[in-house]
């Protein structure tokens, strides 16, 4: 309707300024008006966005997939957007697409490279492209160089321990992760100090205390309600019990990374342990509970003390749920980690 109406005008307007010439000589202004139309439509096509025209370009995405189309059409057509081809990796992401939201983030990081928040998140990506979910050198200069930038933010730092980590770099890891003690809430500073104890105690390191907490007297708990959970032992495994051991309770972001957004450790006691994890459980300080519509929740039995998993540990198969869910949430420790 639109492109008919159009085409209508642009001959009406061709009529009226050719109609002298048109009736002095006929075959003259027919020629010229049938060329003016044609360069029209030629200036159109080259210079104007015919496709606009089509309905499926005029509506509203219906989808999350609609959605992806439409922005990879535009970035395509425009490929110098770094917020566009942000969102398209967070779009991918969301749809499970690790490989192609990694290629969208290292666009966006080609156009703005001194951007600590896009460096964090691509190295994230980088990562959870991978099968073993680990940083590789790439990532690990993303998070050096967001930190050259902001040397306090949060999510590279936490990353960054993490790399190292995995690198078997235990002491460089405490080291990351210790000034996020001066910055995160009491809470979460009761889990980091976690992780960096067990990097300290694997580099023959001695262990940090915890800071006495300073809340005041009657203060909410950052968490709010939480998520509560209920952690059995099969019967099987009860001779298998380490003595002295720990129990970590955690959740982590649904098909994410394999670091926690809450957890917390207890001495192994009798079962069913119940707990309620909430925001003042988590151990990075950029990714709440509460700020994921779904997590994975697990147990885990560790006869180290060691948050990271090790052979030998007993341990639940992970259970997605809702963050918000109002009922107890049950997770069975029935096997061995390989």
């Amino acid at each position: 309707m639109f492109a008919m109406a159009g085409a209508a005008l642009v001959m009406f307007v061709l009529g009226y300024a050719l109609h002298p010439l048109w009736r002095a000589r006929p075959a003259l202004g027919a020629g010229l008006g049938v060329a003016m139309a044609l360069a029209t439509l030629a200036l159109y096509l080259g210079l104007g966005t015919p496709r606009a025209l089509h309905s499926e370009q005029r509506r509203a995405p219906q989808t999350l997939a609609d959605a992806v189309t439409q922005l990879e059409a535009e970035l395509e057509r425009d490929p110098n957007q770094i917020e566009g081809w942000r969102l398209l990796a967070s779009a991918y992401t969301a749809e499970g697409l690790a490989v192609k939201a990694r290629d969208a983030y290292a666009r966006a990081v080609k156009l703005a490279p001194d951007n600590p928040d896009l460096l964090a998140e691509a190295a994230e990506a980088r990562a959870l492209a991978t099968r073993e979910r680990r940083f590789d050198e790439g990532a690990v200069a993303m998070l050096e160089h967001a930190l050259e930038q902001q040397p306090m933010h949060q999510r590279a730092r936490w990353f960054l321990g993490i790399a190292q980590r995995q690198a078997n770099r235990p002491a460089d890891a405490a080291k990351t992760w210790e000034p996020l003690l001066a910055v995160v809430q009491p809470g979460t500073a009761a889990s980091l100090i976690d992780q960096i104890n067990g990097a300290r105690k694997d580099a023959g390191l001695e262990p940090l205390a915890l800071p006495a907490p300073t809340a005041a007297p009657g203060a909410a708990t950052a968490g709010g309600p939480g998520l509560k959970v209920r952690v059995e032992l099969a019967p099987a495994l009860k001779a298998k019990l380490p003595a002295s051991a720990s129990v970590f309770v955690l959740a982590r972001q649904d098909g994410g990374p394999p670091m926690p957004v809450a957890v917390e450790k207890h001495p192994l006691a009798a079962f069913p342990l119940d707990v309620v994890l909430d925001d003042g459980d988590s151990p990075m300080p950029t990714m709440k509970l509460s700020q994921l519509p779904k997590v994975q929740v697990l147990a885990r039995v560790s006869a180290s003390g060691n948050a990271i998993p090790q052979p030998g540990d007993l341990a639940s198969a992970p259970q997605s749920v809702a963050s918000d869910r109002k009922d107890t949430v049950v997770v069975v420790i029935d096997r061995v980690v390989e």
